[in-house]
């Protein structure tokens, strides 16, 4: 019986809800990313690496180390087919979004 309680407490039932912060990077992430990230509607070739999750791996697809700092370089100052997102996030957008690539997104 005891072993039934454990297994729940450790989420056997799925991953938890997100934060109210980490909600609003999902929410940036759909509406500023995904277009390229996800469905790369804009046909670049080669498509932009799929970062979903990209906090949760030890390396970002390019093979820097994975940090906050790093992620939020490229998204401010760009970096080849990258434009730069400088000015077009607040500080509080830019950590609701650090704070979501630090989930498990397949929610």
């Amino acid at each position: 019986m005891a072993e039934m309680g454990v297994l729940a407490m450790s989420g056997c039932y799925g991953p938890p809800p997100l934060t109210p912060q980490q909600a609003e990077g999902q929410h940036l992430y759909a509406g500023r990313c995904a277009h390229c990230h996800v469905e790369n509607d804009l046909g670049l070739k080669p498509a932009p690496p799929n970062v979903q999750a990209v906090l949760t791996k030890p390396l970002l697809p390019s093979g820097a180390k994975a940090s906050d700092a790093a992620v939020r370089e490229l998204v401010l100052k760009g970096k080849g087919k990258m434009p730069s997102f400088s000015g077009r996030f607040t500080e509080e957008q830019m950590a609701a979004m650090l704070s979501y690539l630090h989930t498990d997104m397949a929610r």
